[in-house]
């Protein structure tokens, strides 16, 4: 037996807020609301969709409840944001959005919403319910004008390491793809060799090119290794300044950093590292 969809009276706080913020957005955006409101449009906002969403990522990635909590709210309004503007535009209202999901989690959770005909789908796995969940979407976008490409439902907006992901999964789902991790440390090899050629050679544009590439050869390791780049590279990142910051401590601050020739900065680096190393022995 399925268990039915929650009313959403049953929590009458979310909705009272989410409508009480959705006639917020709206007021913000009527014509004696906020001249800056006012003035954005869907180009104008999307770079803080997306600086929203890493400080998302970011509160998640310290755990730090308050702050995330605060992020979705941002986040939020972004939504709340798109809605308004294509409310005033006439396309679509936030209902609509929402009625729009709802319906999707739905059609998309067979094994928990079993469809009108009464038959349940099986899926008691998450491989199962992700199978499911590939296959339905197959199915819904047969319904739609056939792509010049395969990969055309890929944005082309979204962050590059993201795109590069995507479009090599896509592509390996019809057969072309590395068959396994170790030709791509060949072909990283071969991608940083021609880029090494265009750096001596100083031609600019072709550098840009070719450091793409390798960057994108790397996306698919990743892929490979089932590593999210992404996540990798802000691990990266942290470190990064964690050692760097142990640097300035030894130097005494940011201004005798400063100071210091190119191989003592190499040594505080090495320093540093060992310490971070010797400290991850004693956890």
């Amino acid at each position: 037996m399925s268990k039915p969809v929650p009313p959403l009276n049953q929590d009458p706080r979310a909705r009272e807020a989410l409508a009480q913020a959705a006639a917020i957005m709206a007021r913000l955006r009527a014509p004696d609301g906020c001249p800056w409101d006012l003035e954005q449009t869907f180009d104008t906002i999307k770079r803080h969709t997306l600086e929203e969403t890493y400080e998302v990522f970011d509160a998640i990635e310290r755990r730090n409840w308050p702050d995330l909590k605060d992020e979705l709210g941002d986040l939020l309004l972004q939504v709340l944001f798109y809605a308004q503007m294509a409310a005033d535009e006439g396309h679509f209202t936030i209902a609509d959005v929402a009625e729009n999901l709802n319906a999707k989690l739905i059609r998309r959770h067979p094994h928990i919403f079993p469809p009108k005909d009464g038959v349940a789908t099986e899926a008691t796995t998450p491989d199962a319910v992700l199978r499911n969940w590939e296959q339905i979407k197959q199915e819904e976008k047969r319904s739609k004008p056939a792509a010049e490409s395969m990969l055309d439902d890929i944005p082309r907006s979204m962050p590059a390491t993201l795109e590069a992901h995507k479009l090599g999964s896509k592509a390996a789902k019809v057969g072309f793809d590395w068959p396994d991790a170790s030709g791509l440390f060949a072909k990283m090899d071969e991608e940083l060799a021609e880029l090494m050629v265009e750096v001596e050679a100083k031609h600019n544009d072709n550098v840009e090119a070719e450091f793409g590439d390798l960057m994108f050869t790397a996306m698919n390791l990743a892929r490979h290794l089932n590593v999210d780049a992404e996540s990798a590279l802000r691990r990266s990142n942290v470190k990064f300044r964690a050692r760097f910051l142990a640097m300035e401590r030894i130097a005494g601050g940011r201004e005798g950093l400063a100071q210091l020739p190119p191989e003592e900065l190499e040594a505080l680096w090495s320093q540093a590292k060992r310490a971070e190393n010797k400290a991850g022995e004693k956890v």
